[in-house]
């Protein structure tokens, strides 16, 4: 994963991206405070980063991307219990077109869901 998003910096020319290598929470500690953050995969540790990003910064903003229903509930369940407002919930869906003889068929792929929210907006 590392490595693809090196290679996307590159070809994007996104050179104000810093890469990380390392596993959430740890390879958060010695980062500074966020204002915003982006989680593409927990591997179960999901409270764990959300609690750490909350005391480094208390206001913080989080965007979770999830494929799979656990995954939503969880999100869903951290933010509800961390205290999170103004949780909005998408779900995406894209298609790729499949060659049926001289035709082309639409297969659908996973959706994925785009859960948002906002420490500390209510106060």
């Amino acid at each position: 994963a590392v490595a693809l998003i090196k290679a996307n910096r590159e070809k994007l020319g996104a050179w104000n991206l810093k890469v990380v290598s390392g596993r959430a929470p740890e390879a958060l500690i010695a980062l500074p405070a966020p204002d915003r953050a982006f989680i593409g995969g927990s591997q179960g540790n999901l409270a764990k980063i959300l609690k750490l990003l909350i005391e480094k910064n208390p206001m913080i903003r989080v965007v979770i991307n999830a494929i799979t229903l656990e995954t939503l509930t969880e999100a869903i369940d951290c933010f509800r219990g961390l205290g999170f407002d103004d949780m909005e919930i998408v779900q995406i869906t894209a298609a790729r077109a499949k060659e049926c003889g001289k035709y082309h068929m639409m297969t659908g792929q996973n959706p994925v869901f785009i859960i948002s929210g906002q420490k500390g907006a209510g106060r």
